[in-house]
């Protein structure tokens, strides 16, 4: 995600990272004029080289500004059958989940999360109704590269206290034995966490993320909850 900082250090870094997306934002329109916008797979979209402009479509599985708390924008993501992909915009368009969108958009890297920026608003078309998207079932220890951009879920033990990261958030990691993740709760979500306690067995369901590590960002208070059958 776009987070100015979580940890300090990282702010140098982040300021530079906003200038080389600003200078490949300035260059995209002419780029998206050439581009064919017959859409692709998301699947082979990852696939291509950062800076490529590609057209994809898929059923929105976090909504329009839900992470704008910690991506200092108002993007949404949506999947297909092959993948999925976070599309940053700086206006909230409104979208919710299953409405299906077809976006045309440069692949940029943040911090390791793999990026659609679309040159302008004109570049994303709400196209009705779209597939409904089941989480994928996946280890602690697995989240990463392969399901990024997926809504994933995994079962396992909160290892530690509920660490707050103001304004941006509050970090869970939970572990089932194939090794820790990092479950991400933005505030601009309204998820409550207060709940949360070391020791606990937690089920969550949510994006598959990276911020320089990958991390699982929940999207609704149901996201985070003990398993019917532990």
């Amino acid at each position: 995600m776009f987070r100015a900082s979580r940890l300090t250090p990282c702010q140098p870094l982040r300021a530079a990272g906003l200038a080389v997306l600003g200078l490949a934002l300035a260059a995209m329109p002419a780029l998206a004029a050439a581009h064919d916008p017959h859409p692709i797979d998301i699947g082979a979209a990852r696939q291509l080289p950062l800076g490529t402009v590609v057209t994809v479509e898929g059923s929105v599985t976090v909504p329009s500004g839900d992470f704008s708390s910690s991506s200092f924008d108002e993007g949404f993501a949506i999947q297909d059958h092959t993948g999925g992909i976070y599309v940053s915009v700086a206006t909230n368009l409104g979208f919710t989940v299953r409405q299906r969108v077809l976006v045309t958009g440069q692949l940029v890297d943040s911090f390791g999360l793999l990026t659609l920026v679309p040159a302008s608003d004109s570049d994303v078309e709400e196209r009705g109704h779209g597939q409904r998207v089941r989480p994928l079932w996946v280890r602690t220890g697995s989240v990463g590269a392969a399901n990024q951009g997926r809504i994933v879920r995994v079962v396992g033990v909160i290892t530690q206290p509920v660490e707050p990261d103001p304004p941006f958030g509050n970090k869970v990691f939970v572990d089932d034995g194939s090794g820790p993740i990092r479950v991400f709760v933005n505030s601009s979500t309204g998820i409550d966490v207060s709940s949360l306690a070391q020791g606990q067995l937690l089920s969550v369901v949510g994006f598959s993320s990276a911020f320089n590590d990958p991390e699982i960002d929940p999207r609704f208070q149901s996201d985070l909850r003990e398993p019917a059958n532990p």
